[in-house]
């Protein structure tokens, strides 16, 4: 497994440095694919003018490019993950934060029955708390990766959207600036999830999800659209016995699968009985580090997961991301 890993990497690598030493070359054919785009967006629907303006300014970002294929071949375990992004110095953030927005992180918690202690750790883990909101020209940044054919059409539909939004006046193209995938404000909304999800809750006429109000509600509806249940668990740690079927074992986020009830599943559990748990709620089984770091245990760390886990998967598909958001939602439940 590990030599494999390391012959992609090499395979990986000297595909993308030949791409990128050949930038130049690239640029040139970015142009060309970018007139072709300018008439596919007007053709869609989007006025002539929002095209023209903004997609005048769009460049190629070799870096982006970069970026998307081979960020650092580094890992973390588990426990180290969730310790770095739930640390005291992030409680303290978050309850500044909190302190401060009070009032409207309250009642955006009452309108849309997702608790602030999970909002303040999605926006803690996402950007520490609108201090790195990223500062790549979005619109470049999609168009170098639509033009980029490895995952061309999605990032070409998430441009179109985005250059709708503008369009529409839902979004002001001058503040468009993120990460290098294309994903905006305090909760990293990607254009489709701004459709689909944002809302000017302060009624402003413009969606501003650099900003509190607006970037509060918008992740909270999304949840509440999704299906977060208020009050009900993530995770907890488990302690698994020798018995249990591999088939029960999850190690990737993409589908966890053999869901079962927790009634059937204790048996495979040695800490069962410590633990507060509902025999009734469906849940699985997941071991993160098992295909991540190069010999870990096969059964330890494992964790049992419930629905609401899963919907923090829908917002970022890494099964330690949802484990730090669920960690760092509990420890703000401690202190507020």
């Amino acid at each position: 497994m590990i030599i494999n890993k390391m012959f992609k990497l090499f395979i990986n690598s000297f595909f993308l440095y030949s791409f990128l030493t050949c930038s130049s070359f690239a640029g040139s054919e970015f142009n060309q694919w970018l007139k072709k785009f300018k008439i596919r967006a007007i053709n869609s629907g989007i006025s002539d003018t929002v095209v023209t303006e903004v997609m005048s300014q769009a460049k190629f970002l070799p870096k982006v490019i970069e970026y998307d294929r081979y960020q650092p071949e580094f890992y973390e375990d588990t426990f180290t993950y969730i310790k770095k992004r739930s640390s005291n110095r992030k409680i303290k953030e978050g309850l500044k934060l909190y302190n401060k927005e009070k009032s409207i992180i309250e009642t955006v918690e009452k309108d849309f029955a997702v608790e602030k202690e999970l909002l303040l750790a999605l926006m803690g883990i996402e950007t520490n708390f609108g201090k790195y909101l990223g500062k790549m020209d979005i619109i470049s940044s999609l168009a170098t990766l639509s033009f980029d054919k490895r995952r061309s059409e999605f990032f070409t539909e998430e441009l179109l959207i985005l250059l709708r939004l503008v369009d529409k006046k839902i979004i002001d193209r001058d503040i468009l600036y993120g990460s290098w995938a294309g994903a905006f404000g305090n909760f990293q909304f990607m254009p489709r999830t701004i459709r689909n999800y944002a809302i000017d809750y302060n009624k402003n006429k413009t969606i501003e999800l650099k900003k509190i109000e607006d970037s509060f509600a918008s992740a909270a509806n999304y949840l509440k659209t999704i299906g977060w249940k208020r009050n009900e668990p993530c995770f907890f740690e488990i302690e698994l016995k020798e018995t249990i079927p591999k088939k029960y074992l999850n190690s990737s986020a993409r589908n966890i699968k053999n869901k079962k009830s927790v009634s059937f599943l204790k048996k495979y559990i040695k800490n069962f009985d410590e633990l507060n748990i509902n025999n009734n709620l469906k849940a699985a089984i997941i071991i993160p580090d098992k295909d991540i770091i190069p010999g870990a245990e096969t059964l330890s760390p494992a964790f049992i997961i419930f629905e609401n886990y899963e919907k923090i998967l829908n917002w970022n598909r890494s099964l330690r991301f949802a484990l730090a958001v669920c960690t760092l939602k509990e420890s703000f439940k401690n202190e507020i």
